[in-house]
This record gives C-alpha cells, sequence and structure tokens, in this order.
C-alpha cells in the first residue's frame, strides 16, 4: 500500500492500495477491490479483509457505487448499505471513506484540524462537473489535498470533448493538455494538473501528488485503459 507524503495532521490516516497481496485470479490479479466488476464476490471480500487489516481499519469501508458524476455526500456513521456518489465527507471519526479507482485520480482531503475528511472519486467528467468544488464546500479552515496513482500525462489520450470541457470553464486548463503527436484531434491530458487548478481556484494550495501512474505500471496497479476487464485500487482516509 501507499502512504500519502503529506503535511496532514497525526489524527488522520490515508493509504492507497496497490494490486498485489490478494487473492483474485486472472485479470483481476490480485488485490482486488471492486466487487462490480465480475471478480468472484468471495475473493474481493477476502481483499477487503486483507486491505481493513493490513491498514488496522477501525471499521468496514464506505463503499460507494460510483457514475463519475459530481456529488459528494455528508456522513456522520456507515449507512449501512451502498450510495450513489463519487465523493464522501465526514467529521466522525473512525469512519472510513473509501473510493475505488482504475485509471481515474482518487483525491484525500482533510482540514488542518484534522476532524474533516474527505475522499473523492476524479474522472475527468466529475472534475469538469466540480465534484472538487462540491467537496470542498464541506470544509471549514484550510484544506490539505493528496492526489492518488491515476493515469498519468503522457498514456490519457482524450478528445477535443475533453478539452472543452475544462476550457470553456477556465482558459487556463489549455496548460493541462498537449497535442497528440501520433493520433491527430487527440490531446494528452494532465487528470492531476486539472485537479490542481480546480483546487488552487478554490484557495487550496496545499496539494501533494503520488506522481503514480496506474497505465504505465501493470504490475502495481489496475488500469481500465490499459487492460478494459481489470480490478480496482481503492485509496482511504479516516481520523481517529
Amino acid at each position: 500500500m501507499i502512504l500519502p507524503e503529506w503535511n496532514a495532521p497525526a489524527r488522520v490516516r490515508a493509504l492507497s492500495s496497490v494490486r498485489e497481496g490478494g487473492v483474485s485470479t486472472g485479470c483481476y490479479e490480485s488485490l482486488n477491490l471492486g466487487m462490480h466488476v465480475g471478480d468472484s464476490p468471495e475473493d474481493v471480500l477476502f481483499n477487503r479483509q486483507i486491505i481493513r487489516t493490513k491498514a488496522s481499519m477501525p471499521g468496514e469501508p464506505l463503499w460507494l457505487n460510483q457514475t463519475h458524476s459530481n456529488r459528494v455526500v455528508h456522513v456522520d456513521r456507515h449507512p449501512g448499505a451502498i450510495i450513489d456518489a463519487d465523493g464522501v465527507f465526514t467529521e466522525t471519526p473512525g469512519v472510513v471513506c473509501a473510493v475505488m479507482t482504475a485509471d481515474c485520480l482518487p483525491v484525500l482531503m482533510t482540514n488542518a484540524v484534522g476532524n474533516q475528511v474527505a475522499a473523492v472519486h476524479a474522472g475527468w467528467r466529475g472534475l469538469a462537473d466540480g465534484i472538487l468544488e462540491n467537496s470542498c464546500r464541506f470544509f471549514s479552515g484550510e484544506i490539505i489535498a493528496w492526489m492518488g496513482p491515476a493515469i498519468g500525462k503522457d498514456a490519457f489520450e482524450v478528445g477535443e470533448d475533453v478539452v472543452e470541457a475544462f476550457t470553456s470553464f477556465d482558459g487556463e486548463a489549455i496548460k493541462a493538455f498537449k497535442p497528440h503527436t501520433h493520433h491527430q484531434g487527440k490531446w494528452l491530458a494532465d487528470l492531476a494538473l486539472l485537479a490542481t487548478q480546480r483546487f488552487n481556484r478554490q484557495g487550496v494550495t496545499a496539494v501533494f501528488h503520488s506522481n503514480q501512474c496506474t497505465f504505465s505500471h501493470s504490475g502495481r496497479y489496475f488500469s481500465y485503459r490499459r487492460d478494459g476487464v481489470t480490478g480496482r485500487q481503492a485509496s482511504f482516509i479516516w481520523f481517529i
């Protein structure tokens, strides 16, 4: 697992899983945490227990049904059911916020006091539609953010529609795109920079990066763009 290198308060716990260390087989090998991708449910549940135990989590993570929306939910306890959302915020100690990814950008957030945390699934649609801005509205005081493993700027090929979705909102977003040298009309997008720009517009400057590309490291990360049918890693945050 990966522990963020950031200046979060000591009471905050955060991590991202990698694909090694689980029991899943085939295209889901091995620590697949996604129940929705076609893997054996028994294997996924075993994998989830592995990461929960390894990370000494205080309870079962709050798993979301992620739909590439901009919806962020505020929870004060584990709801006991799966919620349709792409971000989860809590002010309750011991509630483990979680998001699953396989190229999209996982974003973990805390305030400077460490009594508010959130986990956000930020694909390009969610970013363009304001999921980070929606997340920031829940927080009081300074926000500290960390971006986990995601598809890198040299691998994320997009079309003109994606460029337009961001540049129509903020002209500075063009700095996060470069024309593809081999595919006319295609661009390479820097998800982490796009997210950083959105944070900066909200006054959030304490933004940290894992600098890990899921697409480029097949042995370490699941990547939907690379493999199609594949598993999911996850990013978690809670406070004690």
